[in-house]
C-alpha cells in the first residue's frame, strides 16, 4: 500500500513520527493516488496527521474525493469515537484504523467490531517494545503481545503493526516484530522502513499480509510496479 499522508492539505514524510521532520512530496494528495491507482495501487494507506495529533480528524473531505477514484482507502489517525468512525467509513474509506480507543476503551472497540466488522483494524505502534497511542506520544506500559491480547477479545480481525522508530528512516523493516506480529493469528499489515524491494520479499517471507510504502516510493528508490510484482511472487 503507498502511503499517504495528510499535512495541512499536503502530501508528507515523517521521521519516527516527529513533526518536526516533516518533509512535503505532493500538494495534490487525490492527484497523486490516482497516479498510485494507475500505477496498479488497489489500496492506499491514508494517515491525518492533523487528526492524530489533535484527535480529530482534518481531511475527511480529501478521503471522500480520494474514494471517488475508485481505489480502497485505508485510513488511520483521529478516529477515537463512534461517530467519527462512522462518518470516515460513510466518506468513503474503505477499511478504518483505530489506534488509541483499542487500548484505551475496550467497550467501545468490541462496538464498532460488532458493527463494522472487518472494516476496523487496530494499530499497534510500536516503540522501544512498548505500544504507543496519540499520535505514538504516549506509551502504554504494554508489549506487543499484551496489547493484541487485549483486543483480540473485542473481536479485531487485522492489525497494522508499526516499528515507530524505523518509521521514514529508510533502515529496514524489524523483521523479529513482525515474526511476532504474524504469530498472532491474525493478518497483520507491516509499517516502518521500507528501502527495497528485497524488504518487501523478507516481509513477504516471514507472512504479513500486506506491506506500507512510504519514503521509498517518494524518493524514486523502488517503483510501486516493481513494490506489487516482488509482493505478489514473495521475492
Amino acid at each position: 500500500m503507498p502511503a499517504i499522508d495528510l499535512l495541512s492539505g499536503r502530501v508528507v514524510r515523517l521521521q519516527q513520527g516527529d513533526f518536526r521532520t516533516s518533509t512535503v512530496y505532493a500538494e495534490d494528495p487525490v492527484g497523486l493516488a490516482r497516479m498510485w491507482m494507475q500505477q496498479g495501487a488497489r489500496w492506499v494507506h491514508v494517515v491525518d496527521l492533523d487528526g492524530a495529533r489533535t484527535g480529530r480528524p482534518r481531511h475527511l473531505d480529501v478521503v471522500k474525493r480520494i474514494a471517488a477514484e475508485g481505489v480502497h482507502v485505508q485510513l488511520g489517525g483521529g478516529l477515537r469515537d463512534e461517530e467519527t468512525i462512522a462518518r470516515a467509513l460513510c466518506c468513503g474509506a474503505s477499511r478504518v484504523v483505530v489506534g488509541t480507543v483499542a487500548l484505551r476503551d475496550p467497550a467501545l472497540l468490541a462496538r464498532l467490531c460488532a458493527r463494522f466488522n472487518e472494516r476496523i483494524a487496530v494499530a499497534l505502534d510500536v516503540r522501544d517494545g512498548q505500544v504507543t497511542v496519540a499520535g505514538w506520544r504516549e506509551a502504554e506500559p504494554v508489549t506487543l503481545e499484551q496489547a493484541a491480547e487485549q483486543v483480540l477479545e473485542a473481536g479485531v480481525r487485522r492489525f497494522v503493526v508499526t516499528d515507530v522508530r524505523a518509521d521514514g528512516m529508510l533502515r529496514g523493516p524489524n523483521l523479529d516484530l513482525y515474526r511476532r506480529a504474524v504469530a498472532l493469528g491474525v493478518p497483520v499489515i507491516a509499517s516502518g522502513g521500507i528501502r527495497d524491494l528485497a524488504d518487501i520479499a523478507a516481509l513477504r517471507a516471514v507472512g504479513v499480509d500486506g506491506v506500507i510504502v512510504g519514503r521509498a516510493l517518494y524518493e524514486g528508490i523502488i517503483s510501486l510496479t516493481q513494490a506489487l510484482a516482488t509482493a505478489a511472487r514473495g521475492g
